[in-house]
């Protein structure tokens, strides 16, 4: 073993210590599998379509693009994506987590079964998670931004509340105590970022209560209020970015309500610290990403638009959703098109002719579809043949942490990837205890159900590039 680890130091530049210590510690979007008639066998393929893409050429072979990834990390993808491919054993995993999630039972209790906390924690938990203490989170932020290359982090604490949870109404007293956990949490995450950074959040998580005036289209309490404007505050004292996520539909009004009257008071200085998140999968986004990138452009404020598939499509009334998943792609396509070109089309139409598409848009895009990233690279190409970078609307890739890493490399080592200023490269981390996790888990495990053939692809990455190092240690490569 010593001597494996010496000969992956050579082969990637990093020191042994580092990588070490990196391998012993280390560690949404159902609907939204990579391929749209694209086959991907290995990182070469995908180095070649994001390519072709660029205006920036490249006559050198591609490299590979995951020699920075700790092999820990490769190996346990490679591992979570050969059990995903198995209907049977991805059922049972979906089974156990939501048993982790409603069971009482000492057996099922992640926090008072200790071989089942260090189950999950060594497999899941480590795969999609970043930590559970600001001492965790930091460290491990640190190793992804220093051996990794991303330009920045998304931190999301993972305290969230579903529907479901909240069947019974909260005291005052009880309602209090959720409001602080969240405005602490989010206080703390915000302290564990650094400038440019952004932080994710649910709105769920400031409890029941908040839950039910979601529900209802109701403004926050003032106690809410006066949590939600101290993470603001710091979040803009700091130039970090809030990215509320999309939940459930019976919310996502109440939620846009939220994020207009919170980026019509933060959105004033040319750049987003409030943004909203759009699910493509809803047939209603269009027309209500309109309708807020019309109230931006009236209220002279810059609108901030994080676009994803989509992650509760499982509890969703299915009429609300596409027919199909290219109607969702189509979607979500058009959209992106709309943003970054700033005009209006077929899809993204404002209430009348006149209306004119904002000055000032910021845009994440949110998503492991290569289709989706390749059109929004050649619109970008095309737009820098003719235009300064700095005109250009701020663009950020996101991918979750754990998923989609070949994808994520892709964009980090473009050949053009420099020429465009305004864009950037970010992986998406969740925090919390293994408790607070559990939705999230149970999220990214159902993706990994609906989206297999994009599993598939990473599958695939993951095992050319172990295949790659085995051929290395033994003088193959």
């Amino acid at each position: 073993m010593p001597l494996q680890i010496q000969h992956l130091q050579r082969l990637n530049g990093v020191p042994i210590s580092h990588f070490t210590r990196t391998l012993t510690r280390s560690g949404r979007l159902v609907h939204s599998s990579s391929r749209q008639n694209v086959s991907i066998s290995s990182p070469a393929p995908v180095t070649a379509q994001i390519m072709a893409s660029s205006a920036v050429s490249s006559q050198t072979p591609p490299k590979a693009v995951l020699a920075r990834l700790p092999t820990a990390t490769v190996l346990r993808s490679y591992l979570i994506g050969r059990m995903s491919s198995s209907p049977a054993l991805l059922g049972l995993c979906l089974t156990v987590l939501r048993k982790m999630l409603e069971s009482r039972s000492y057996l099922m209790s992640v926090e008072r079964n200790p071989v089942l906390a260090k189950l999950l924690r060594s497999t899941f938990y480590v795969q999609y998670c970043v930590g559970e203490n600001k001492k965790e989170v930091q460290r491990n932020t640190d190793v992804v931004r220093q051996l990794l290359g991303y330009d920045g982090i998304m931190l999301e604490y993972a305290l969230e509340m579903l529907e479901g949870g909240a069947s019974k109404a909260p005291t005052a007293e009880e309602t209090a105590r959720e409001v602080g956990v969240w405005r602490q949490g989010m206080l703390d995450t915000i302290d564990m970022s650094k400038e440019g950074d952004f932080v994710g959040l649910k709105w769920s998580g400031l409890g029941r209560e908040a839950l039910h005036l979601l529900k209802a289209q109701q403004d926050p309490t003032p106690e809410m209020l006066s949590a939600i404007h101290a993470a603001c505050d710091a979040a803009a004292a700091k130039n970090i970015a809030l990215l509320p996520g999309a939940e459930e539909e019976a919310t996502n009004a109440g939620l846009e309500k939220w994020n207009n009257m919170l980026q019509a008071k933060y959105n004033t200085n040319g750049r987003a610290i409030m943004y909203t998140t759009y699910q493509c999968y809803l047939k209603a986004i269009p027309g209500r990403l309109a309708a807020d990138l019309e109230r931006a452009q009236k209220g002279g404020y810059t609108a901030g638009v994080k676009l994803v598939r989509g992650a509760y499509m499982a509890s969703e009334p299915r009429n609300l959703i596409w027919d199909t998943k290219s109607d969702t792609d189509a979607s979500y396509d058009a959209c992106t098109t709309a943003l970054l070109k700033k005009q209006w089309n077929d899809l993204v139409k404002p209430s009348s002719p006149s209306a004119v598409f904002p000055d000032n848009v910021n845009i994440i895009l949110a998503t492991h579809n290569l289709p989706t990233l390749q059109n929004a690279q050649k619109i970008r190409q095309n737009q820098l043949l003719s235009s300064p970078p700095e005109s250009l609307p701020r663009l950020s890739y996101i991918q979750l942490l754990g998923m989609a890493d070949e994808v994520s490399q892709q964009l980090v080592q473009a050949p053009g990837k420099a020429a465009d200023t305004q864009a950037r490269v970010i992986k998406c981390m969740t925090w919390g205890t293994t408790t607070q996790c559990l939705n999230f888990l149970l999220r990214r495990a159902s993706e990994n159900k609906e989206a297999a053939l994009r599993v598939e692809d990473t599958r695939k990455a993951m095992g050319w590039e172990l295949w790659r190092r085995a051929k290395g240690i033994f003088g193959l490569a």
